[in-house]
């Protein structure tokens, strides 16, 4: 009878001890369901009418697809389903606000990844909009950030032809890393930092002769150039990408060189690329070497040279160090001598290398700036050159 009694004590036991345990599980009571929400998949700030901040919105609602099995995440499921909503206010949380007013579904910032300035804003300044967006713990950090022409809020309505929104056409264009690729925290980071410069990539619209319909498709073609905060002019695609090579960003691309009283031309694609920055700060003089070591491949030859012969192969590598090197003195041109903007983080090198003496001259750098002295030692290898009948 004892043992009876003890096994009903042990079994009431645990079953008390079961109910205590659910008691402090989280369980879904806050859930938000996805048919109640507004999943905004890219965001523009433009200069209100009001003299306020406009923020627009491409927003997805998302739909149940026809098995009924599952809603869709994306605006990648059907064409149709997004639309661009705007709301001004005197900051960018305030616009929020009432952009949410006008919404019957709770607005989620969670697949966010493109955020878009517009041209006559970034001229102001974005300082207090970039730190909005770092410290609201919903829009993502890593979201993609760009520079239209003209409004954002336009670019935004654009309806490119191989994709289903400006959101997924943009984000695909930076993922090839032909041009400059900057998130959030990219940004904040060299807003923050001694140089106190920044670029971003400049988005308009493709040019209406290369287009086969009358529909707005918003590309990629230079870059935004900022100062304290404020853009301070812009490059095109070609000085664009002279200075990817020192920022180190230059990830894929194809150089075509010929030679002098030849016909036909090389090209050759970019296997791989790696760059230094050398600070040197000698008797008052300041001084920066760019190291660069790039692998090419051919990838195509119309001239009547033999690649098979180290001598063509040797010429061809100075050629592309040249070529190279060239691009990179016409951006340092225009962004050093012109802009006097550091976006090259020269600041940063100095400073790491030289903290006793950068404490000293800091104050001065914009004065220091265009005067450093900029030195380049370009090393390319070619390591392939493809298989090919030999050139008579």
């Amino acid at each position: 009878m004892s043992c009876l009694i003890r096994s009903v004590k042990k079994t009431f036991t645990l079953i008390l001890l079961v109910c205590l345990t659910s008691i402090f599980l989280t369980g879904c009571w806050d859930r938000a369901e996805v048919n109640d929400l507004a999943l905004i998949l890219a965001a523009g700030i433009d200069k209100g009418k009001k003299n306020n901040i406009e923020l627009s919105a491409q927003i997805f609602i998302p739909k149940p697809s026809q098995s009924g099995q599952q809603s869709e995440m994306s605006a990648g499921g059907s064409s149709g389903q997004s639309f661009v909503r705007s709301a001004e206010g005197e900051t960018i949380a305030d616009a929020m606000a009432r952009l949410q007013e006008e919404l019957t579904r709770e607005i989620f910032w969670g697949q966010n990844e493109v955020l878009i300035i517009g041209e006559k804003l970034a001229k102001e300044g974005i300082i207090d909009q970039i730190d909005f967006w770092m410290r609201h713990s919903e829009p993502r950090i890593r979201a993609d950030v760009f520079v239209s022409k003209g409004r954002s809020k336009t670019v935004l309505k654009a309806m490119p032809e191989l994709e289903n929104d400006t959101s997924k056409q943009l984000r695909k264009i930076v993922k090839t890393h032909i041009g400059v690729k900057v998130t959030a925290k990219d940004l904040s980071q060299m807003l923050s930092g001694e140089s106190d410069a920044a670029v971003l990539p400049w988005v308009e619209y493709l040019d209406p002769s290369m287009m086969d319909s009358k529909k707005a498709i918003p590309i990629i073609n230079g870059a935004a150039i900022f100062k304290k905060g404020k853009m301070v002019g812009r490059l095109d695609d070609k000085k664009t990408r002279g200075i990817l090579w020192p920022r180190n960003e230059i990830k894929s691309g194809v150089i075509t060189i010929s030679f002098k009283n030849e016909k036909g031309y090389i090209s050759l694609k970019l296997l791989q690329s790696h760059n230094e920055l050398i600070p040197s700060l000698k008797n008052g003089k300041w001084s920066m070497h760019i190291k660069t070591s790039a692998d090419m491949e051919v990838i195509q030859n119309t001239t009547k040279r033999n690649l098979f012969n180290p001598k063509v192969i040797k010429e061809a590598q100075q050629k592309i160090e040249f070529e190279i090197e060239q691009r990179e003195r016409l951006a340092f041109s225009e962004v050093q001598k012109k802009l006097n903007a550091d976006i090259f983080g020269f600041a940063d090198e100095f400073e790491r290398k030289y903290p006793q003496e950068w404490k000293q001259k800091k104050a001065e750098w914009n004065e220091i700036f265009p005067q450093v002295a900029v030195t380049f030692d370009t090393k390319v290898t070619i390591k392939r050159t493809g298989l090919g009948t030999e050139k008579q």
